[in-house]
């Protein structure tokens, strides 16, 4: 992406379709199976070769999950962590469309195309989990669902938002295959999926910290809070500019393509002021409930506060100062800060501050097999996103006005 792109190609602030191919998009092309490629291909198959052992002898035969521990990283990396890297495209889309900021309108359907493999790849990660994955499709049946769980309303969400992006990414698809008229009529109908792209994220992101409030005295009080509801959508909002702003400065640098300086800028403050207040409410709110004294013991749940903490403080030292602004690598380095933030307070929230109990010691360390599922899962993530910037109009396309 070059600057002189970002300034002459600025979306019309009441468009109605988040994805036109009137601003420039356009497909990379180039040699597809390089040596990584096939590096992703075999952590992959690895994976699926585990897959297969899990659907076949069950979670005990591939996962160290247990009853004081039925969740492990496949809940917590692949699908909390995994659907807020996914929220790229519903911050860009409110960026753009609702708070009418055009300038952003280069970065919006690499956003979504972010969002779609995160929420994806997520829900995938959820029938790893099931023990009963083969009845899966229950949570669809009305008759047997608990209007009363939150994990219904974030499932449901979840799968709507999945359907609403997968409608939003296809005027990629239309484009590349020459289906203007197809084309014509979607953009009518774009604002509504728009609005329900910016709405659904918001609600089942801060579900899933609801989720959290109910494990009550399991969840250290180093994350136990009544705002975790709060802090859970504002990491997904951190976290989706900083995906979209760490994607940008790779793509640049991979694919050998002009830093967009300039519109990188512009998110890096972003990033910088949301990270900020997320800190200072968050470090607040600890000493409110008087669990601060807990983060200076000698033991691995004060160890990853302060590492969570710490990564915050480097992402808004690098992200807010105007002089690191225009600086891709400091961009870089503030970006990945910040998803290393969010992605570590999750992390927390869901397995590092969580305590059993029960006068059984519980412990819990991910199996080989759960470490190459998550491997794997990451790996088609980035398959995935090569496939598609090569052959379809994603990126932005360079010194076109």
């Amino acid at each position: 992406m070059s600057t002189s792109s970002s300034t002459g190609d600025t979306a019309h602030p009441g468009a109605a379709d988040p994805s036109g191919d009137a601003h420039g998009y356009a497909p990379l092309g180039g040699r597809l199976f390089t040596p990584w490629f096939i590096f992703l291909l075999a952590v992959l198959a690895i994976a699926c070769v585990v897959l297969v052992q899990r659907f076949v002898f069950g979670l005990g035969a591939s996962t160290n999950l247990s009853d004081g521990y039925p969740w492990g990283i496949w809940i917590a990396i692949d699908l909390i962590i995994g659907t807020a890297l996914g929220c790229g495209g519903f911050v860009m889309a409110f960026l753009t469309y609702i708070i009418n900021r055009g300038q952003y309108h280069p970065l919006v359907r690499a956003g979504l195309m972010t969002s779609l493999f995160g929420y994806s790849l997520g829900g995938l990660a959820v029938m790893f989990d099931l023990g009963r994955w083969w009845q899966g499709y229950n949570i669809m049946l009305p008759w047997l669902i608990n209007v009363n769980s939150v994990l219904v309303e974030t499932a449901l969400c979840i799968f709507a938002y999945t359907m609403v992006l997968f409608v939003e990414f296809s005027p990629a698809f239309l484009e590349r295959f020459g289906m203007k008229d197809a084309r014509r009529r979607l953009n009518k109908l774009l604002f509504f999926f728009t609005g329900l792209g910016c709405l659904l994220p918001m609600m089942h992101q801060s579900s899933m910290g609801t989720v959290v409030v109910l494990l009550g005295y399991q969840l250290s009080p180093l994350w136990l809070s009544q705002m975790l509801t709060v802090y859970f959508l504002i990491t997904a909002i951190s976290m989706g500019f900083a995906v979209v702003a760490f994607e940008s400065v790779v793509s640049s640098a991979a694919f050998h393509r002009p830093f967009e300086t300039r519109i990188m800028g512009g998110l890096a403050g972003i990033i910088g002021w949301v990270l900020a207040l997320f800190l200072v409410v968050r470090m607040v709110d600890v000493m409110r409930l008087g669990a601060l004294k807990l983060a200076f013991e000698s033991n691995l749940q004060a160890m990853s506060f302060w590492t969570e903490m710490g990564l915050g403080v480097a992402a808004v030292a690098l992200l807010l100062p105007k002089q690191g602004r225009s600086n891709p690598r400091n961009i870089f380095l503030g970006a990945t800060a910040a998803l290393l933030n969010g992605a570590l307070y999750r992390l927390n929230c869901y397995l590092v501050g969580f305590e059993p109990g029960g006068g059984v010691g519980w412990t819990y360390f991910p199996s080989v097999g759960e470490i190459f599922v998550t491997l794997g899962v990451f790996s088609l993530h980035i398959v995935l996103y090569l496939v598609f910037v090569r052959y379809l109009p994603v990126l932005h396309a360079v010194g076109r006005h």
